[in-house]
């Protein structure tokens, strides 16, 4: 991967729900009470990213195996999700619909649309992929924005790579609110032109921050490469450097394997053991 560049992670999904609280001296209990409520949130957010990206990606490539006549990448998206492609003079838009009633996919309940847009060229070495999301509710989550994904055909490790630029807004059924910006990187690393979706597997790179309406900041910085693979909820390995208004450290996904266990090392060296929602 290039040194990170600062680009939004799909993926890309930090779920963190912490089982025990931080020992930091400048936190008094009822702030790392609001902390612990806060990361929660902040991992819906990271959840539906992560998800609103791999659906574009996947829908992405499903059109352009079409309009190449080459074998379609079988897609990992249900029967109930409808795609509708307008075509013309090389420009596409795609609408991604779940319905107002809503649609299950990847174990979410999504409603609305996810509508995307690019210019075909397939002599090109990079494609910007330009989404909406337009009445989209994710898990009763109202989500709300409009930003791009750059892909690039093949990356310096000769891989396809997507560069996603996060600028959402969530709004939780209660009423609470916070927005997310960053850069995620994310490079498609296995399973690229196999026609199965189930064998793909990503690393992502990448910096986001999550502001809540009350002001409290919370910044994350990939340290090394997050691993997903998408037969697995879960990242299987990689570590994020994690600071929040008075708590921060390093979150470390394990080693490889697929499972909801991980580490948090605090600022002061306390480590937590984390189980992932």
């Amino acid at each position: 991967m290039k040194a990170r560049t600062k680009f939004m992670l799909t993926l890309v999904v930090l779920g963190l729900t912490f089982t025990g609280c931080s020992n930091e001296d400048t936190a008094t209990e009822e702030e790392q009470n609001v902390e612990i409520s806060e990361v929660r949130l902040s991992s819906d957010i990271d959840t539906a990213a992560s998800v609103i990206g791999d659906i574009i990606i996947d829908a992405y490539e499903g059109e352009e195996s079409n309009a190449l006549d080459r074998t379609s990448e079988q897609s990992g998206l249900p029967d109930c999700v409808t795609i509708t492609v307008v075509a013309q003079q090389g420009f596409r838009e795609v609408t991604v619909d779940f319905g107002t009633e809503g649609c299950m996919v990847h174990g979410h309940l999504l409603k609305g649309q996810i509508v995307f847009s690019y210019t075909r060229n397939p002599e090109a070495q990079q494609v910007l992929i330009t989404y909406d999301l337009v009445d989209f509710f994710f898990d009763a989550k109202h989500i709300l924005g409009s930003k791009t994904l750059l892909k690039e055909l093949s990356n310096e490790n000769g891989n396809p790579q997507f560069t996603h630029t996060l600028d959402l807004t969530v709004i939780w059924p209660n009423g609470a609110q916070a927005s997310r910006e960053g850069l995620k990187i994310k490079e498609w690393v296995e399973g690229f032109g196999s026609g199965v979706w189930s064998d793909n597997v990503f690393e992502i790179m990448g910096y986001w921050t999550t502001t809540f309406v009350n002001g409290n900041e919370h910044s994350y910085e990939v340290l090394t490469p997050l691993r997903r693979e998408v037969i697995c909820f879960y990242f299987v390995s990689g570590s994020v450097d994690v600071q929040r208004t008075n708590f921060g450290g390093i979150f470390d996904y394990g080693s490889g394997d697929c499972d909801n266990q991980a580490t948090f090392t605090t600022n002061n060296g306390n480590v937590i053991d984390v189980t992932l929602n």
